[in-house]
């Protein structure tokens, strides 16, 4: 089970990664390699609609896998500003490559300080038993 460090986790199995500094704080947001394990073979991702606004806890992604459907929530509040468009024709990536090429999408985050408060990449890994 791969559990980049430099990384932030939701017990819900998605990572954040905290992006640039400036006026809009970004984070990068996709399902764990753990949680993509428990999926299988991913078939379809549906993703959050571009411009919209998200609440932590919120639905944010439906991913359809052969083993399973599940349901991704939002880790953080913020506005979609940019969502994984390679999916559409490569949903798989999200199993070959989850922490790269398989990112869901970028949120400019309401309040920066709330990635803090996700589990570290130790803690992640305590929580899901590794």
């Amino acid at each position: 089970m791969n559990v980049p460090a430099s990384l932030r986790y939701s017990e819900g199995h998605g990572w954040v990664a905290a992006e640039g500094e400036g006026p809009e704080h970004l984070a990068r947001v996709g399902l764990t390699d753990y949680g993509q394990d428990l999926l299988g073979e991913v078939e379809f991702v549906e993703l959050p609609e571009l411009g919209g606004r998200l609440a932590a806890g919120e639905l944010m992604a439906e991913i359809e896998a052969r083993k399973a459907t599940s349901e991704l929530y939002a880790p953080l509040t913020g506005r979609v500003v940019a969502v994984n468009g390679l999916l559409a024709d490569r949903p798989g990536a999200v199993n070959a490559d989850p922490y790269g090429e398989g990112w869901l999408c970028v949120l400019a985050v309401d309040d920066a300080s709330c990635i803090e408060e996700l589990m570290d990449g130790a803690a992640y890994a305590r929580f899901v038993g590794g």
